[in-house]
């Protein structure tokens, strides 16, 4: 049996920020309690791998700009309904709603960072806004830092349920892909 041909839908520097930023989370989740300045070391890594995510969505090519991949809510709700069936929509770069989750991923990653910023600002007077006076606001951040984990938490949640759902839909193995850079051509 010939393997079908493949082509490439993930630059090295998506496959990297990729891991590197799985790796900074989980490490910023895992120390939260205990090792202070390692969570808040992973926080600075995770707040600059979206900046360079960010300027890296605008200036490179390929599958990795955000206009490949930023869809109509009309055309997410399409490619969600074709999953289901037995021919659903195929991309190679992010599907709609993969698209979809790459942004609110990065926003909610973005809201977890600079609360957790501020939070250091206004518990211990640190940090890049340590001469705001954030200790007024001290629960109010605490609060903001807290929820924004939680939700991203469940949009990760989400993000797996999608990974997994389209490799069974589209008999593809994403985190595979998202490891070589190779997806099978269209």
């Amino acid at each position: 049996m010939n393997k079908p041909p493949l082509v490439t839908a993930w630059d090295p520097f998506i496959r990297i920020f990729h891991w590197s930023l799985v790796v900074s989370f989980v490490v910023s989740w895992v120390t939260r309690e205990e090792f202070y300045n390692l969570h808040l070391q992973a926080g600075y890594a995770t707040l600059g791998l979206i900046c360079m995510r960010l300027v890296w969505g605008f200036i490179a090519g390929g599958h990795a700009r955000f206009i490949d991949f930023i869809y109509s809510p009309k055309a997410i709700i399409a490619y969600l309904k074709s999953l289901p069936g037995n021919n659903p929509q195929r991309y190679i770069g992010h599907n709609p709603a993969g698209g979809a989750m790459v942004i609110l991923l990065l926003a909610g990653l973005f809201v977890v960072t600079l609360s957790g910023i501020a939070l250091d600002a206004a518990e211990n007077w640190s940090g890049p806004m340590a001469g705001m006076n954030l200790f007024h606001y001290t629960n109010l951040i605490k609060s903001i830092h807290s929820l924004s984990t939680n939700l991203l938490l469940v949009t990760i949640a989400l993000h797996l349920l999608g990974v997994g759902l389209s490799s069974m839909a589209h008999r593809e193995n994403l985190p595979k892909s998202m490891i070589t850079g190779k997806k099978r051509k269209l």
